[in-house]
């Protein structure tokens, strides 16, 4: 594994300050992660930890099973946060882990969002959330959907998060799904990115975890066994995870995250996200660098799970090729990833996507990481995926169907809610 420095962020952060600079501006600075933006963060009142270290995983495969080898060293307590659990053979391999550990003692809780269950066509009914709760696993639902049923549409858990005895760490973009290991007829192979995570930092995702978890079911998890001293030798490189800062928290916080690092870009921003409809702050922050210079690289997918998406994606991305930014659409499969790297200092990935209900609504994490040789990882994973790419065109609008240039231009419209 390597060691990085990592800043986790949910949606009760502040807002981060402008970095921006024209690019070769004080080149031999390069807002290098002990400086520029480090201090930005200090200031603002973060709380940074140091010795930690992470590995990305880029196919579900390895993430599930380096997953599984973990929760069977669990000796403690096991914590999982996600969108949704499926009805499906991963979901059933992780709870057969999870219901072992738990009858060997080890407390088991596990939380996911209701809309989430509901949403996808492989829920967890009433009497299979019975079954496992029967096996010792403590399993709660986000905010279950009641009349009026509106009122639960927005501002779901949306985070996928798993901490192991205080000591492991698992966040990123997937959920637990068969299809994320086989993919799917209308789209083919998913793609997405995970991470695993130690040391300090992972006391802070137990914090978001349980701050959640009281909120649904009023239990307090405060026993100094849900946040062990972890004694670390790695490499001494900063990381925080945090649920505050300073007072009122904020659900800008990742919308915050994003603009603040487009802001800072003096050389090349890279982009995947699969459901690209950016709010106004974050494209204009985009367009901003584009005209200051910056090289901005935008990955979308071609084909996309959501019927509308893929048209307004297309949309957004074709006004930035315009503007200038080179847009890409992935056409090996569905890109679920969500990553963006700034020059070659620090990167972000996570469980946000760039559009309204992620940046403006839902609960979220992603981590900040601030390292050259894991961004260098997501810039080498980048240029990989480019192979299975191709680049948007000046024509590319002319020849796209009217009926889809509609509904593009109808989603686009829609930013706000959608």
């Amino acid at each position: 594994m390597y060691k990085i420095a990592i800043l986790l962020l949910i949606t009760t952060l502040y807002a981060l300050p402008s970095l921006a600079q024209k690019p070769g501006a004080d080149d031999a600075g390069t807002l290098t992660s002990d400086s520029v933006a480090a201090r930005e963060l200090r200031r603002l009142g973060f709380e940074f930890t140091d010795r930690n270290e992470m590995e990305f995983f880029t196919t579900a495969h390895d993430k599930f099973e380096d997953l599984f080898e973990e929760i069977d060293r669990a000796k403690t307590f096991i914590h999982l946060e996600y969108f949704n659990f499926r009805n499906d053979s991963i979901a059933g391999l992780l709870f057969n882990h999870l219901a072992r550990k738990a009858a060997e003692g080890v407390e088991v809780r596990a939380m996911y969002d209701a809309f989430g269950n509901m949403s996808n066509n492989s829920p967890i009914s009433k009497a299979m959330h019975d079954s496992i709760c029967a096996l010792g696993i403590k399993l709660v639902k986000f905010d279950p959907i009641r009349f009026p049923w509106v009122n639960h549409v927005f501002g779901r858990d949306h985070r996928k998060i798993v901490v192991i005895d205080g000591r492991i760490g698992y966040t990123g973009g997937m959920n637990v799904a068969d299809y994320y290991i086989t993919g799917t007829k209308e789209v083919g192979p998913w793609h997405d990115l995970h991470m695993k995570i130690q040391g300090p930092a992972v006391a802070r995702m137990e914090d978001i975890f349980a701050e959640t978890w009281y909120k649904e079911t009023g239990e307090l998890l405060s026993d100094s066994k849900y946040v062990p001293r972890v004694e670390s030798d790695f490499h001494n490189l900063r990381l925080a995870i945090v649920n505050r800062a300073g007072g009122k928290p904020r659900r800008s916080a990742i919308r915050d995250l994003y603009v603040t690092m487009i802001n800072s870009a003096r050389h090349h921003i890279q982009i995947i996200n699969p459901y690209f409809v950016p709010t106004h702050r974050v494209r204009q922050a985009l367009k901003d660098a584009v005209d200051r210079g910056v090289d901005v690289e935008i990955m979308l997918s071609e084909a996309s799970d959501q019927p509308m998406t893929p048209n307004t994606t297309h949309y957004v991305g074709h006004n930035l090729s315009k503007r200038g930014a080179r847009v890409y659409l992935y056409q090996g499969g569905f890109h679920h990833t969500k990553m963006m790297v700034v020059d070659d200092i620090y990167c972000t990935v996570g469980s946000s996507n760039l559009d309204a209900r992620s940046l403006r609504c839902d609960l979220e994490i992603n981590a900040l990481i601030m390292d050259k040789e894991k961004t260098q990882e997501l810039m080498h994973l980048f240029e990989m995926e480019k192979m299975h790419c191709y680049q948007i065109g000046r024509d590319f609008w002319k020849k796209y169907p009217t009926g889809k240039k509609f509904l593009g231009w109808l989603g686009n419209l829609l930013t706000p809610v959608m």
